[in-house]
């Protein structure tokens, strides 16, 4: 340790001096020494579920551009299971510095309080949000051998033979099980819910006809639609997709009914400022470049405009928080 010098009549050492001023500067630039070079080492990208869902091809999609754009590997670290907060939680107790990251949609960062007793983090305290990876419309998707194909013949059909139907979701508080269970509760019908872990196994499980129906991503349905496996009958915009303009929306059949899915890439709350800015700025660059672009649009999950800058992810994520909230308290879902 060093110490005061009273025979250097009161004066720091010169080591000291040094030591303090470069302190001072990387506290006046806000670039502490490990931010400057960041990353010098591959950056590990948690998804809370398995290869084939939105937020895992959007994972994929923001590494392969990063990797390039930042000059280090961002590998995809699949830890599926408990509606994505495997991979929040350890997100949320990995080292500040930027070398762990999360894709995480709403369901492990806004709906888990609500469906979890214990939790092994709070994302509100131990996340901050990096970049919206993509966001957009749910499609209401169903087996071909379900004869309905709209919502209004679906909600006949539900009617005349309540819980029979049974929809699949990517896990209990995940965004199709809570996306769905709103619309049910909007038309008037109860259906059975069967979990998964992820959409690409319900997705799967759809298509061999265990499910009747599920609300998707437009990445997990739209091939299969085209193919005739699995039949899209709505969307959750207000407006009717670009990639689908003859499937119509929820709201034409429910007034004012709207859902939206999103992807959000989230940091430890510690982590330096530089590093998000880093992150955020490679992102920034990635998803106006052609190739990136038509990934994005060709799902559906082109980020809005309007969420290009955290202090708007964050106010959105308050909103979520809060409307969430609501529509468990509304539904009776209890903590397990």
């Amino acid at each position: 340790m060093t110490r005061w010098n009273i025979a250097d009549g009161g004066r720091w050492p010169r080591r000291s001096v040094l030591t303090s001023a470069a302190a001072l500067a990387a506290i006046a630039t806000g670039w502490p020494a490990m931010a400057q070079a960041y990353p010098t080492k591959p950056v590990r990208v948690l998804v809370g579920a398995g290869a084939g869902g939105p937020s895992d091809f959007l994972a994929r999609t923001f590494s392969d551009s990063a990797t390039p754009a930042l000059g280090q590997s961002f590998v995809v670290d699949n830890k599926a299971g408990a509606s994505g907060t495997i991979a929040v939680a350890l997100a949320a107790r990995a080292s500040a510095d930027g070398y762990t990251l999360v894709a995480s949609g709403p369901s492990a960062v806004v709906v888990a309080p609500h469906l979890f007793a214990k939790l092994e983090y709070d994302a509100e305290k131990d996340l901050t949000p990096v970049a919206m990876l993509g966001a957009g419309a749910f499609v209401l998707a169903v087996h071909p051998s379900l004869p309905a194909h709209n919502v209004t013949e679906l909600v006949a059909l539900a009617k005349a033979k309540p819980g029979s139907l049974s929809y699949g979701s990517g896990g209990n508080g995940s965004s199709g099980h809570l996306c769905m269970e709103a619309f049910a509760e909007r038309a008037g019908i109860e259906m059975q819910h069967v979990p998964y872990k992820g959409d690409a196994p319900a997705a799967n499980d759809l298509l061999g006809g265990q499910i009747q129906l599920m609300f998707t991503s437009p990445n997990v349905a739209l091939a299969h639609h085209k193919a005739g496996k699995l039949r899209i009958i709505a969307v959750t915009t207000r407006e009717r997709m670009g990639a689908l303009p003859e499937v119509p929306a929820v709201h034409e059949m429910l007034k004012d009914f709207e859902q939206l899915g999103w992807i959000m890439l989230f940091a430890p709350s510690a982590t330096p400022q530089p590093v998000l800015d880093n992150l955020a700025t490679a992102w920034a660059q990635a998803r106006d470049q052609p190739a990136v672009k038509t990934k994005l649009d060709g799902m559906g999950m082109a980020p809005p405009a309007h969420y290009a800058s955290r202090e708007s992810l964050l106010a959105m994520l308050r909103s979520e928080r809060a409307r969430t909230a609501a529509l468990v308290k509304r539904l009776g879902i209890t903590p397990a």
